[in-house]
């Protein structure tokens, strides 16, 4: 008489909860994860506007960003008028009807958003748009 019958079965890997933590870990980073739109890195406070519409941005859109001391940032890279004159002349030469948002601080001086509206002008750009903040 057998007491006993052991058999010597092999261990099994159970791989579900293993994957079930691989998903939760998937579902956690993708919600903790933001998505940033480098343009609205730059610290500029825009004016508040009440009438006005809010628009998706465009693929080949060029956002200009005026800082309040007039300085002037495209696609995160500083640069002077001269430069922003030649980079919206090779955007023109590309596209003639390529929008341009210009978001200028609200403490900016005026002459500087007529500057780079001037040179948007000059490059053949006319598809232009003023960023602003939502107001009451």
């Amino acid at each position: 008489m057998k007491i006993g019958d052991t058999q010597d079965d092999e261990p099994v890997l159970n791989l579900t909860p293993m994957i079930d933590v691989v998903f939760q870990l998937l579902i956690f980073f993708m919600v903790a994860t933001t998505f940033l739109d480098p343009e609205k890195e730059i610290e500029i406070e825009l004016p508040e506007a009440s009438s006005g519409t809010e628009t998706e941005a465009e693929a080949d859109e060029i956002i200009i960003n005026v800082l309040a001391d007039g300085g002037i940032v495209v696609s995160g890279e500083r640069m002077t008028t001269d430069e922003l004159l030649a980079r919206l002349e090779s955007a023109a030469r590309t596209n003639p009807q390529m929008a341009v948002t210009i978001r200028g601080d609200r403490l900016v001086h005026h002459e500087h958003i007529v500057g780079v509206m001037d040179a948007c002008g000059q490059a053949g750009l006319f598809n232009l748009a003023v960023g602003t903040m939502e107001g009451a």
